[in-house]
């Protein structure tokens, strides 16, 4: 379509097809780089997602350390705080997704308030591990949600849309048969748009069809059934 107003000199041509490669290639550098972004930070909460079903998982076994009914109540309390970090990573709703967030966050007030007084009546190496291992468990969680949050800047996602935009232009400036070959320019665009819906289902954690899967901390939750079988978490007994 822009092509009927492109003249046919032949150095006026030389020079668009060096502004269309440079800006071709500096779009393709900057999806790129985007893209190389949106996977790391993938990764990221992938491996917060790890290592906050060790830090629960380590701490539900230290809690045998402690006296018996305090044992008892800290237990209790991983597990119904293990059901609401599963939950966490579930589709859901900004409402219900601050429902979790609230709960989760009574959950480590409890479990905090619940081994306090034995480490100031107990300060032994065993209750301090203890203690070490419940401070884990909370700042595990504080990771993986400061991870959630961390997301490509908008920013980021102006200057590519106005890229791309402005690279499309180019590309139908230069085009010689845009009307023959409408089918092949419109290639171009489409993939772009892949692209950027690629990247954006990668940065959004909570939805897209690319999410994090908390395999890891239902697996703690199934080895933690097996030794507690009668300790029956708030999502089986729902199903």
């Amino acid at each position: 379509m822009l092509s009927r107003y492109r003249t046919k000199d032949t150095e006026t041509s030389a020079d668009l097809g060096v502004i269309q490669a440079a800006t071709l290639t500096l779009l393709a550098l900057i999806i790129g780089f985007t893209f190389s972004m949106a996977i790391a930070r993938y990764d990221l909460r992938q491996t917060l997602e790890e290592a906050e079903a060790n830090a629960i998982g380590t701490e539900f076994l230290r809690a045998d350390l402690l006296p018996d009914k305090s044992a008892e109540t800290v237990k209790s309390l991983l597990i119904s705080y293990l059901d609401q970090r599963i939950l966490f990573y579930s589709k859901q709703d900004s409402e219900t997704a601050k429902q979790i967030n609230q709960r989760t966050l009574a959950l480590e007030k409890a479990l905090w308030k619940e081994i306090l007084p034995v480490a100031r009546t107990q300060t032994t190496p065993t209750i301090a591990l203890t203690v070490s291992g419940m401070n884990d468990v909370i700042n595990s969680q504080g990771y993986t949600q400061a991870a959630w949050w961390n997301r490509i800047p908008t920013a980021a996602w102006w200057l590519m849309a106005a890229m791309a935009v402005g690279a499309n232009v180019l590309v139908g400036f230069g085009a010689r048969n845009f009307n023959h070959n409408i089918t092949l320019f419109m290639i171009f665009p489409i993939m772009i748009s892949v692209a950027f819906f690629l990247i954006a289902d990668i940065d959004s954690p909570r939805g897209g069809v690319i999410r994090i899967d908390p395999r890891n901390l239902i697996d703690l939750q199934q080895s933690l059934q097996s030794i507690n079988p009668g300790a029956v978490s708030s999502i089986d007994r729902k199903r």
